[in-house]
């Protein structure tokens, strides 16, 4: 069974880019650093398709602490020197926040700025 969770905040905001093809898709990609132990993390390559991609285009933002939950997929490449890279990353089957929604706190408007609605 291939199946991964893990817990931690994203590092950066989502990249997301369209597929070509007959029917186009959304794709995100975003790393998640996960603590290891109090002074070390992992930073985990997740990537995520169609609306999972939608979501985190509209509400992941870096510091976002969140739950992933998917599969992890392998890879290989080769570089510029022709030596094999090996690559893996985890493809998002759902993903779900760790802490409510940080409440935005509105001010009154200063003396300066307010006018009397008779003006």
């Amino acid at each position: 069974m291939n199946h991964w969770i893990g817990i931690g905040r994203l590092t950066t905001d989502p990249i997301v880019t369209e597929t070509h093809g007959e029917t186009p898709m959304k794709v995100a990609r975003y790393n998640i650093a996960v603590d290891r132990n109090k002074t070390e993390a992992d930073f985990i390559q997740c990537t995520c398709f169609g609306r999972t991609a939608e979501f985190a285009e509209q509400y992941l933002h870096k510091g976002t602490k969140i739950a992933v939950d998917g599969r992890i997929q392998t890879g290989s490449y080769k570089d510029k020197s022709g030596d094999t890279k090996y690559t893996w990353t985890v493809v998002v089957n759902q993903t779900e926040f760790c802490e409510p929604k940080k409440t935005i706190e509105t001010e009154a408007p200063s003396q300066d700025d307010w006018t009397p609605p008779w003006e």
